[in-house]
């Protein structure tokens, strides 16, 4: 029987449109921020060795992946931009210009738009992802840090540092609507997966706050003081929770623990010891595993959650500011 040509290219083709995707994504890779050395550095899943050193415009800090997870964005703080880094080539392919100062942000592929919050200049910038324009900005309280996009995309939650508040912005009216005042220094989000609750560190006070979400006022807060330490030394900064929303993990800054918090009664049930000073904290998505960024100690912490316990500890760059998994 006569090969036709055409049809084999043609079922070639398909098969590298198949395969090419699922090859860029999924990997289990776990990336690194580091404000220092100007770098990511990525880690395989299985042996925790660095597989690529990725260089990165100065102080690159929070990271989020694109939908398709084909594209990881990176906010470098001291060059004012948004770096792009493509994940089947593993190196930086776009610079998108920010405010002054980017530091956390959120991304909405559907409105084709990136929400970060500019330190330096106390504004919430909207960027179009398409243009790599800034089309609109948010005045805000000073050193807006932490960004958190609601579900539906109609509001963007900031907190802000030196205001010791949470502003609730509107994305269409692109307005302040309301604020509330919590601990002092807030820092970052997590949301209860039943929508209900926003949870907020406040670094220098020692607390989680809890917010409710529909009246829009503080309902509860956790304080933290891991055994030896003094209250001075606790400043909370990252925080994630498990997809069944009963357990809570809290980096708690110079005290060098992550705290371990039942949600439902808001009880610390433990604390986990790490390295210096750990801010940045992920869940693999099986949740057995957290990867805690130590920004003191120049290493990532990995900890078994079953346990409780810390397996090792990871050279990474010069001050780890976040950490992110590609699962």
């Amino acid at each position: 029987m006569p090969v036709d040509r055409r049809s084999l290219c043609l079922a070639a083709l398909a098969i590298v449109l198949v395969i090419a995707p699922a090859a860029a994504n999924n990997t289990g890779l776990i990336f690194v921020s580091n404000e220092k050395s100007n770098n990511l550095i990525v880690l395989d899943p299985k042996t925790h060795k660095v597989v690529k050193d990725i260089k990165t415009s100065r102080r690159p800090r929070d990271m989020h992946f694109s939908a398709d997870r084909s594209q990881l964005y990176v906010a470098c703080g001291d060059d004012d931009v948004i770096e792009v880094i493509d994940m089947a080539k593993l190196e930086v392919v776009r610079r998108i210009p920010t405010g002054n100062s980017p530091e956390t942000f959120a991304i909405d592929e559907r409105r084709r738009r990136i929400y970060i919050a500019n330190e330096e200049s106390s504004t919430l910038a909207t960027i179009d992802i398409d243009k790599g324009i800034i089309v609109h900005e948010v005045p805000t309280a000073g050193e807006p840090e932490g960004v958190l996009l609601s579900e539906d995309g109609r509001i963007i939650y900031v907190t802000s540092e030196v205001g010791n508040l949470v502003h609730m912005v509107d994305t269409e009216g692109g307005h302040v609507i309301n604020d509330v005042v919590v601990g002092t220094r807030p820092r970052r989000f997590a949301v209860t997966p039943d929508r209900k609750e926003l949870w907020v560190t406040a670094e220098l006070s020692g607390e989680v706050y809890i917010i409710d979400r529909e009246k829009f006022v503080v309902s509860g807060k956790i304080e933290f003081l891991p055994p030896g330490m003094r209250k001075s030394d606790v400043t909370p900064v990252g925080l994630v929770m498990t997809a069944d929303g009963k357990t809570a993990f809290v980096t708690l800054g110079h005290a060098a623990h992550v705290a371990v918090v039942d949600v439902p009664t808001r009880r610390i049930t433990g604390y986990i010891l790490v390295g210096k000073r750990p801010w940045g904290i992920t869940l693999t998505r099986d949740e057995r595993t957290l990867y805690v960024a130590n920004g003191l100690g120049d290493d990532v912490t990995i900890i078994d959650v079953k346990s409780r316990k810390a397996l090792q500890s990871v050279p990474v760059g010069r001050v780890p500011w976040g950490v992110i998994i590609d699962d």
